[in-house]
Order: structure tokens, then sequence, then C-alpha cells
């Protein structure tokens, strides 16, 4: 196995891919975690040996070609979740676990934390935000429902086909954010739009194998659909109700003037590397 790592990581270091990702290609094909490749010796017989030294380096191929590695493995994680992704959903990104942050934090602080709290996520995508805000409250005795709202029925998939796995009672609308849920009001809404301008150059991975739906914000500035999220975050919610969106580092400010209407005055929240990437707020 480690002449396999080695000739995984001269090929991936030569291409400027992270050689944790031959790790995990090579952990995943054992059925084993990474950490155990390098803790435990292990040894398959010959004909077995051969067999996943072939398998193995197809996906080295999927890799070097640009295929992320989450959809290699068909798993992402997300905080204390394995969920499942694929082509046709957006892989969840570790910053966005800072909104579940937010959003436990909120009701955890509230006056009324022992009373139900409604939640909607706009653009679910694989279900990482709703199932950890779930999950965790769960564990917290905080009493939440949750309503993912997705337009992408590709997405749709991953989102349903995790939500089972976890098996919580997260009720899915397949939708646009901008018909979805007529005249229902929640306690908070959580959003992660697509907000990239669309000019803006992505890395090649991204770009040729994640879904546009999910990444391209608009012209110019990206704002076009972050703009339809906050609208229908004004439709939703009631008076005292909690919003938060993630968006581009250089729109913090347009989302605040956005919200200036509608909203308490808006706090913008930076990601792990001091970057403006959360904007959050409380419905008049």
């Amino acid at each position: 196995m480690k002449e396999l790592l080695r000739a995984a990581f001269s090929q991936f270091e030569k291409n400027q891919i992270a050689l944790v990702d031959a790790e995990l290609l090579l952990a995943h094909l054992l059925g084993v975690s990474r950490k155990q490749i390098h803790s435990q010796l292990i040894e398959l017989p010959d004909n077995e040996r051969e067999k996943i030294s072939a398998e193995y380096n197809d996906l080295i191929q999927q890799r070097l070609l640009g295929r992320p590695v989450q959809y290699i493995t068909s798993s992402a994680p997300f905080r204390y979740l394995d969920l499942a992704v694929g082509e046709g959903v957006l892989i969840p990104r570790p910053e966005t676990e800072l909104i579940v942050d937010r959003v436990i934090g909120f009701l955890n602080s509230s006056a009324d934390r022992d009373l139900p709290k409604s939640v909607i996520d706009l653009g679910a995508g694989s279900g990482a935000i709703s199932i950890a805000i779930a999950s965790e409250a769960l564990l917290k005795g905080l009493k939440v429902t949750v309503v993912a709202v997705e337009k992408s029925a590709a997405a749709a998939i991953w989102l349903n086909k995790n939500i089972a796995k976890y098996d919580l009672p997260i009720r899915v609308v397949i939708d646009d954010v901008a018909t979805a849920l007529p005249e229902v009001k929640a306690d908070l809404v959580v959003a992660n739009p697509p907000y990239i301008p669309n000019e803006e150059k992505l890395p090649l991975e991204v770009e040729k194998y994640e879904p546009e739906i999910a990444l391209r914000g608009g012209p110019a500035d990206g704002m076009q659909i972050p703009q339809q999220f906050i609208q229908a975050a004004e439709r939703l919610l009631k008076p005292g109700g909690f919003f938060i969106t993630e968006h581009h580092e250089k729109q913090g400010e347009q989302i605040r003037k956005m919200l200036a209407k509608d909203f308490l005055p808006a706090q913008t929240h930076a990601d792990l590397t001091g970057r403006d990437r959360f904007t959050s707020a409380i419905r008049r």
C-alpha cells in the first residue's frame, strides 16, 4: 500500500493536487479511515493487491483530470456529518459550517429557547446546513422543525438521500425560493445562495464539475440571485425572526444595504481566514 501511495503522491505533486486526496482515495477503496492507512499494516493477497492497484490507478486518473475527490468517493465531511454527494450537487465547504454555529448560538441564547422554532434553509443543496442544524439542535435539547428548499431536482436527489441517512424529520420542498412556501412564516431563515459573479474565474475542478446553478449569482457583482434570496427571507420571516446568509467576500456592504429596509441593522461576520463571508440580521 505504501508503494501505491508514494506513486500517487508523486503524480499529485507534479500536478499541484493536495497529497491528502491520494490518502482519501486509498482509504475509500480499502474501506478504512485515512488514519488507519498509516497506523496499521494492511496486508492483502497478491490477487487482491492487483485488483486494488488497478482500481486505485483509475481513481487517481479521475482526480488528475480534475474530478473532485468528494465526487469520486461520493462523500463529503461537514461538521460531524458524512454527506453523500455527486455530480449535480454543490460540495459543502468548511466555511459554511460557521453558519450552523451562528444559528445554534441564536437558538440557544433566545429568551424563549424552550419553545419550538421553525427553520427554513433556502438553497439546501446536499442538506448540509439543514441536517447539521436539526441534529445539533436535538443534541442540545432545542426544539426545531426544518424545511429544506431546493429548486434543482438533481441536487434534491442527494438532499433526500442524506436526510434519509440521518433519519431526521426534515421537510423537502422542491421549488424556487421566490415562490416556495406561500403563506408560511418562520422563526429563522438560513441561506446559501449562488453568489459568485458570472465573470469570476473559478478553479478548473469547480468550473468543470460542480453545478453552475449552485455557484453563479449573476453578471457584474453577482448579486442578482442573492437579492432573490433576501426577498424570500423578508417574505418568510416572522417579526423578530433571524436571518443569516453566506455571500462573496466583496458583497457584505451590498447585502447590509438590501436588508436595511426590513431588518434591524445587519452584522457581517468573517470566516476563519478573516474574509467577510456571512451577514445576519433580525426582521423588523
